[in-house]
Order: C-alpha cells, then structure tokens, then sequence
C-alpha cells in the first residue's frame, strides 16, 4: 500500500488551490469595488470638521427695503454698460458675452428689441460677422468724483454718465464721454428660462437704451469709426 502521493496528483491539487484562492480573491474585489462605486443608489458621507464654539450660525431674511433695491439696480446698470461695451480681444470671448443664447449676458438682460437693436450696431456685426483683422480693446469706466454716473429719473429708469475709450498697439483713441438714459423692466410675475438663471436671476431686463450724449451709439462711433477716417 502506498503512502506517498505521486507528482502528478499533487500537482493537481496546488492548481486546484490556488483557482479557488483566486475565485475567494476576485469576489472579494468585486465586492470592495461594488461598495465603493454606488452608481445607481444614493450614498450620504459626513465631512467632520473640528467643532467651534465661537461660531453662530444664524439664518435671516434680507429686507427688500428701497436701499437694497436701489443697490441692486446701479449694480445692474453698471454690468450691463460694461457687457454691451467693452472690447477684448479675443473673439471666442466676444462672441459667448454677445451671443443669442443663454450664455450671452446682454441677451439674457434686453428685451428683444433692446437686443435686436444692439445687434444692428458697427462693432456688433464686426465682431459676430467677422472677427476683424487687428486687435485692439475699449473700457468703460465711471466717474463718479464730480456728479454720480447714475441719475434716476422715473420709477425704473436712469441715466447713465461713462466715459468710453478704445485703443491697440499703436494708438488709443480720445476718451468720449457718454450719457445714456435706461429703463428696467422689473414686473413683478416676471418669468425666466431654467439656462438663464445664472446670468439674470432676477429677471431684470433693459427695455430702453437711448443716446442722450455722445454723438450716437459707442458701438458705432468708436473705435472703428475712428479707423475709417
């Protein structure tokens, strides 16, 4: 009777261990990697921090008293003067700020007729219709060191004191001082779209873009006008 176990037999066996170790192994990573990816269940994690006793936190409503709306719609007026304005030069960012879409601010802040009518401007369709073949940039800025840049007039609407610029590599323009009057659009059951709800969350709109000083629209006197002359 023998004893011993022949090579081959033991042999077979090993293999035999060792695939059953593999099987154990590999269901236990398949089983990690379950509990690790949750895709299609929702998980909660807590991010522990070190507690602080010197802290409160306290919720309150904002007043929507005359000064916070106030506030907001200088704020508003400045932003949309710069939007509709300002040139820099790099085209891809010219054409997201001036598109038709959710991502274009002076679309998102015009009334249509507002916007279609900025859409009709010299620098507009340069920019839009083709990129021009130079670069150059123009700012805004706000003096309020003599008389305030924004002057109410009417509920709602206001007149705008700027001073307009543009220039490139080898020249810059006169600075041109510019008075424009602009009326909001601020109903109380206004509606916005879910993609506009970054760039205009309150729904404020302009509904009146009028030159009262400067010789015509910046966008059609400026920069362009000056270098066909």
């Amino acid at each position: 009777m023998q004893n011993r176990v022949e090579p081959p037999i033991l042999l077979s066996r090993l293999l035999t261990f060792v695939f059953a170790a593999m099987l154990v192994v590999l269901g236990v990573l398949g089983v990690t990697l379950y509990n690790m990816y949750p895709l299609d269940r929702p998980q909660v994690f807590f991010l522990m921090s070190t507690p602080r006793n010197d802290i409160n936190v306290v919720l309150a409503e904002l007043p929507l008293d005359d000064a916070y709306i106030d506030s907001f719609k200088r704020t508003f007026i400045r932003e949309y003067i710069r939007a509709r304005n300002e040139i820099v030069p790099d085209a891809r960012e010219m054409r997201t700020k001036w598109g038709n879409d959710a991502d274009g601010v002076v679309y998102t802040w015009s009334t249509p007729e507002i916007y279609n009518a900025f859409a009709q401007t010299d620098m507009y369709n340069a920019w839009m219709g083709g990129v021009p073949d130079f670069d150059f940039s123009c700012s805004v800025e706000f003096d309020t060191k003599e008389a305030p840049a924004i002057e109410p007039r009417n509920t709602n609407e206001y007149a705008v004191t700027f001073q307009y610029f543009c220039a490139d590599s080898n020249r810059q323009m006169p600075t041109k001082e510019y008075k424009i009057r602009i009326k909001l659009d601020m109903a109380d059951d206004a509606t916005i779209k879910w993609s506009d709800r970054l760039n205009n969350p309150l729904g404020v709109r302009v509904s009146e873009y009028v030159v009262e000083s400067g010789n015509g629209d910046p966008l059609d006197t400026g920069y362009l006008a000056t270098d066909a002359q």
